[in-house]
């Protein structure tokens, strides 16, 4: 397993135990750390309403949604054209302004850092659409190359954010549901697999006494007399995928 399949597969597990908005902005926000960008955003956009969820400077999504830019966005414009992954950027990617008022978009995302990314199109049905993208504020990075090494991966991390994200928000949460913070979540669902400590913290990417920190936390949350018990509580309570 390379370092991008292990990262997806980590990004897929989060994904099972995130809860919330926050916890899926969390589990995305690592996934494009974990490739080398400093942010990402999920744009969803139905019947005229629009969802985002971001790491961007909260000035700038701001800015974004007051100024209604999707509507000029270049990035948004051909993610809502093709379907294939692409890149964008001042020096690499296909998309170019086209004309004043893009150029001047492009600068002022370039004034919050926002220089390049790629960008994922998701088709979703019925004239709506969405788009998972990964931006870095660093000039020498060069999104192209991941691109052509990693786009599968790409294109499955969007999916799945997506698919994950529409599945949360037409399920009910359960009245303890938001007492278990995503990784507490995330280590219970390793524990009722059969996963030790040590196998979860590998699987996680944490240490031995991370992992037993929040397994503890969860079985005090749960007022549970043991792991076992509390694994048969999260369960009961439907909090475990």
């Amino acid at each position: 397993m390379n370092w991008t399949e292990h990262l997806f597969q980590e990004f897929v597990d989060a994904l099972q135990t995130a809860g919330d908005e926050g916890e899926f902005e969390q589990v995305a926000t690592r996934a494009s750390h974990g490739l080398g960008f400093r942010w990402f955003a999920y744009l969803s956009i139905a019947e005229g309403s629009l969802r985002l969820i971001s790491s961007y400077p909260r000035s700038w999504t701001s800015r974004y949604l007051r100024f209604q830019y999707q509507r000029l966005d270049p990035v948004v414009l051909q993610a809502r054209a093709e379907q294939q992954t692409f890149s964008w950027g001042a020096f690499s990617g296909s998309i170019r302004p086209r004309d004043r008022e893009q150029r001047r978009f492009f600068d002022e995302a370039t004034e919050f850092g926002i220089k390049s990314g790629i960008t994922m199109p998701i088709r979703a049905g019925f004239g709506r659409m969405a788009a998972f993208t990964v931006a870095t504020d660093d000039s020498l990075m060069q999104p192209d190359l991941l691109l052509a090494t990693s786009q599968d991966i790409m294109q499955l991390l969007a999916l799945y954010f997506h698919t994950h994200l529409r599945g949360r928000g037409a399920v009910a949460e359960t009245p303890k549901a938001g007492a278990l913070s995503q990784r507490e979540r995330q280590c219970l669902a390793w524990a009722a697999g059969g996963k030790t400590v040590s196998e979860t913290a590998v699987l996680v990417g944490v240490t031995p006494r991370t992992v037993a920190f929040h397994l503890e936390n969860a079985r005090r949350k749960l007022d549970a007399v043991s792991i076992a018990h509390c694994v048969a509580q999260a369960i009961r309570l439907r909090l475990l995928p």
